[in-house]
């Protein structure tokens, strides 16, 4: 997919500025679009432009939270994550929901996959200004955020083959779940039979790598269900 779409922009928070790539109408609905471990590669960037083009359009924005890096395997990804300042990552997610508000979104939700799910969540309960949240296959560690804590309805999706154990697998969305429970927000957690991790990932490149990561499900429909819960969900709360 063509980046011409995209439009680079530059977030100032504290003392640190960052990159940022915009797509969609001016007006509409911002979304936070939060990248998986590999970075702000094609397959967020697909997202990104899938959601602006989603009913009744929004305005999506990834901030480049690795500040340029990319992973080209999972070693590196890995080495990526776990570098990662988390808390100034919520900052930096906390700067583009407030860019998105000064700049003609009345409303902005986010949304992540991966590590970007786990971010989505946590900002819900650190994030004032989040709207709506829907996250994929991904929670937040307990020193980051409890979503017993969390302020903005949250939308999450899991697949049921999911083996990262405590962060994605069952166990980690049943415990959301209950959380979300506690918190009293509005909340789905949906778990989605047959499926593993980054079954959202469907173009050439994506299928491939998740191939070489042993993960070779293909499930259309789940796909198209969990897009289609999230905009009835993102529309709900943002419109």
């Amino acid at each position: 997919m063509a980046d011409s779409t995209f439009k680079k922009i530059q977030i100032q928070r504290d003392d640190t500025t960052f990159d940022a790539y915009v797509v969609g109408k001016d007006d509409a609905p911002g979304i936070v679009v939060i990248q998986e471990w590999w970075g702000v590669d094609f397959e967020i960037k697909n997202h990104a432009i899938k959601i602006s083009q989603l009913e009744p359009g929004f305005k999506a924005l990834i901030p480049d939270l690795y500040r340029g890096k990319v992973g080209l395997d999972t070693a590196e990804a890995q080495h990526l994550m776990d570098g990662l300042d988390w808390p100034g990552a919520i900052k930096d997610i906390r700067a583009s929901v407030n860019w998105l508000k000064s700049n003609g979104s009345k409303k902005v939700g986010v949304t992540g996959m991966c590590m970007g799910g786990a971010l989505a969540i946590a900002s819900s309960v650190l994030v004032p200004e989040v709207d709506a949240v829907v996250g994929f296959y991904g929670t937040p560690s307990s020193e980051l955020a409890d979503p017993a804590q969390a302020k903005a309805p949250i939308q999450a999706h899991f697949g049921e083959l999911d083996n990262f154990v405590g962060f994605s697998d069952v166990t980690a969305a049943k415990n959301l779940e209950e959380k979300l429970k506690a918190s009293g927000v509005a909340h789905e957690v949906h778990i989605y039979p047959g499926n593993g991790h980054a079954f959202l990932n469907r173009s050439p490149e994506g299928v491939s790598r998740r191939k070489s990561m042993g993960l070779s499900d293909e499930d259309k429909a789940a796909v198209e269900l969990a897009w289609s819960r999230f905009t009835s969900w993102m529309k709900q709360y943002l419109a």
